[in-house]
């Protein structure tokens, strides 16, 4: 019988893909690259042509030997590595490493691992596409320049362990540029007015908000109004229904499922994708075996497969009824070229509902999958429909208004609502109102207010930023942000991202000395030039030739011209024992400790305990973040081990808890 050899990335995936495939088939893993450029120097030949030097990652040479060997006694080698620019160049990377010289070599690639998605990836196999290897080597080659041409420099005038990147530089330049406009932000004072009326035959009060031409900017002003108003007769002018409707959402990209995570569910962008692999790579269904249940996660298409749409439009008309079922397939609007030979994220099977996996899923999937099967049913049904209903009301000259927004049809809003959305009313007292309603003055309800500054990234607002300007990919998000905060160049506090003193530094150095690396349009640029060079626009020599001599220059011009920059470390109230001085907050390999300032005279060091601001139940000390051995996080008492107090779950400040 003859031998057929697929190659994935994930072991995760081998386990799935070989259920679905009879015993001619053999399923390995790769474990993702095998090769790359060398960690010990910048592994591109700038005086030859760029050529790059690749070499077998440190480890994978077992990982090659077992997949030589098996290659050794295929008849025909599939590589079904990931359906994007990464995994194409990861199947060109096996191809060469394995040297495959005289055998059936194709490739394959499926959006989903379902059993009709791997077979019919193997009823049509093709050619690598060198264009998309091409695209993602010249994205490393550009990487490696900027990190390891910048990253030395960093060391030698801030400190060792910093790192410049391509996109992560342009990131945090945004992050400080929002910093610097809320320093620079000036409040103005405002005053809203409220008047609640009262309703002829109606035990509710009806709340009216001043509307004049002129904002209200000071309390003389408020009160002025009042008093004039108060003497006057309330009177409704006019009463306008307006029929609107609320369009159903798009299915989710990678960008905007990692902004409702992070609103919806508070997860981290790094948490979202990694949920979110095992969901694709699959998982054990209780009677089913393992079944990827979402498809590819790494895109920026909202395009549905017609299979996927029809079996979604089937499944609202049998559960919700034929109104529900959306006329058409709504559309989003392109940012430029998407790699649309990928669909939208979405469940594999949508009668496999969340209620239906719950059992199967850790509640963390569950969450994620419930909420990518919600956003792909509402993407497949039909408008919310409702009535805005404005009342204009006159006190004299000053006009006060209020609405409604009252829903006709619920639509897409049976199964999804976005987090933050404005919720539609079932009813309301406005409905009953009409000009001949009589209103009489209850009270005044002024209120002070002050402009606010623009608020702080979150991630989810910063990836939204990124894929706005077209600073990165859908695969790089998550790990831009979360590079950011591994180097302290950025923290985050209650979801908010804040510049540290060390990150503003760095930014301060790039902004000086490479302004074009991060300048917005200039890594958007490289973003369109990339996606040329995939779409065989463009060779990949050209761009890396027209990136890499300005780069050099200016980073020789910054060796001349930078002048060593001593960044403070943070200081604690902890006393060190031994010598007396304050300890400072260190970062090490396995995060934050605490360390003498006195080093080299004084060498003591001690764990880094960070206070969570509730008190122990026990005995009243403050409890603090500990970790086992394995790096599991648990809460317990500073005091330990006088108090063995301990907790897996995080404590509210207001409730004590015994365990």
């Amino acid at each position: 019988m003859a031998q057929n050899l697929i190659i994935v990335e994930s072991p995760a995936k081998v386990k799935t893909i070989k259920k679905f495939l009879g015993s001619s088939y053999e399923v390995e893993a790769s474990g993702g690259h095998v090769r790359d450029l060398p960690k010990s120097q910048l592994g591109i030949d700038v005086e030859h042509n760029y050529d790059p030097k690749y070499i077998t990652i440190r480890g994978k040479g077992d990982v090659l030997a077992n997949l030589r060997k098996k290659a050794k006694k295929a008849d025909k080698i599939y590589l079904a590595t990931d359906p994007d620019r990464e995994g194409e160049a990861i199947a060109w990377h096996l191809q060469e490493a394995l040297r495959l010289e005289g055998k059936t070599v194709r490739r394959i690639s499926f959006n989903e691992i379902t059993k009709n998605a791997v077979k019919d990836s193997l009823k049509s196999p093709r050619e690598l596409d060198m264009d998309l290897v091409d695209a993602q080597q010249t994205r490393r080659m550009l990487d490696r320049m900027v990190g390891y041409t910048i990253s030395p420099l960093l060391w030698k005038k801030v400190k060792r362990g910093l790192s410049a990147g391509r996109v992560q530089s342009a990131a945090l330049s945004m992050i400080c540029q929002r910093e610097e406009e809320i320093n620079a932000f000036q409040p103005e004072e405002y005053w809203t007015l409220d008047a609640h009326l009262k309703i002829q035959g109606e035990k509710a009060k009806l709340t009216a908000r001043y509307s004049g031409r002129k904002p209200l900017s000071s309390q003389e002003e408020t009160q002025a109004l009042m008093e004039e108003a108060g003497k006057e007769p309330f009177g409704i002018q006019e009463i306008k229904t307006t029929p609107r409707s609320r369009k159903a959402p798009l299915p989710f990209t990678t960008s905007t499922l990692q902004q409702e995570a992070s609103k919806t569910l508070n997860f981290s962008t790094q948490k979202t994708m990694r949920i979110a692999q095992q969901l694709y790579e699959g998982v054990e269904v209780k009677g089913s075996g393992t079944i990827g249940v979402i498809t590819y996660l790494r895109t920026d298409s909202t395009r549905i497969a017609e299979e996927a749409d029809a079996s979604a439009r089937a499944y609202i008309e049998e559960q919700y009824g034929k109104e529900y079922v959306a006329g058409g397939a709504a559309a989003g609007k392109q940012k430029g070229k998407i790699q649309d030979a990928h669909e939208a994220i979405r469940p594999t099977d949508i009668r496999r509902t969340p209620s239906s996996l719950k059992d199967s899923l850790s509640r963390e999937q569950f969450r994620l999958y419930q909420l990518i099967w919600r956003r792909f049913a509402a993407s497949r049904m039909q408008d919310a429909r409702y009535e805005n209903t404005a009342i204009k009301i006159l006190a004299g000259a000053h006009c006060f208004t209020a609405s409604a927004n009252i829903q006709t049809f619920d639509g897409f809003l049976s199964v999804y609502q976005e987090e933050g959305g404005e919720r539609l009313e079932k009813h309301s007292l406005i409905q009953k109102l009409s000009k001949d309603s009589v209103l009489t003055l209850d009270s005044f309800e002024p209120k002070q207010h002050f402009t606010q500054p623009p608020a702080h990234y979150t991630e989810a607002s910063l990836v939204r930023a990124m894929e706005e300007c077209g600073i990165g990919r859908p695969s790089t998000y998550a790990p831009t942000i979360t590079t950011l905060l591994g180097r302290h160049y950025v923290t985050k506090e209650n979801r908010n991202l804040y510049v540290t003193e060390l990150g503003e530094v760095v930014n301060g150095i790039m902004q000086r000395s490479f302004p074009n690396i991060v300048d917005e349009g200039f890594t958007a640029k490289m973003e369109g030039e990339l996606d040329r060079v995939a779409e065989g626009e463009e060779s990949w020599r050209d761009v890396v030739s027209g990136f890499y001599p300005e780069l050099k220059k200016e980073v020789d011009a910054a060796e001349q011209e930078l002048e060593k920059v001593q960044v403070a470390d943070e200081e604690t109230d902890v006393i060190c024992e031994h010598c007396g001085r304050r300890m400072v907050i260190k970062y090490g390999p396995h995060g934050k400790f605490l360390a003498c300032p006195g080093f080299p005279e004084c060498r003591n060091t001690k764990p880094y305990l960070e206070k969570i601001g509730v008190p122990c139940p026990k005995c009243g000390a403050e409890l603090v973040i500990r970790k086992t051995k394995k790096g599991r996080r648990y809460y317990g008492c500073e005091r330990n081990p006088e108090c063995d107090y301990m907790t897996w779950q995080k404590p509210a400040p207001d409730k004590s808890e015994k365990e």
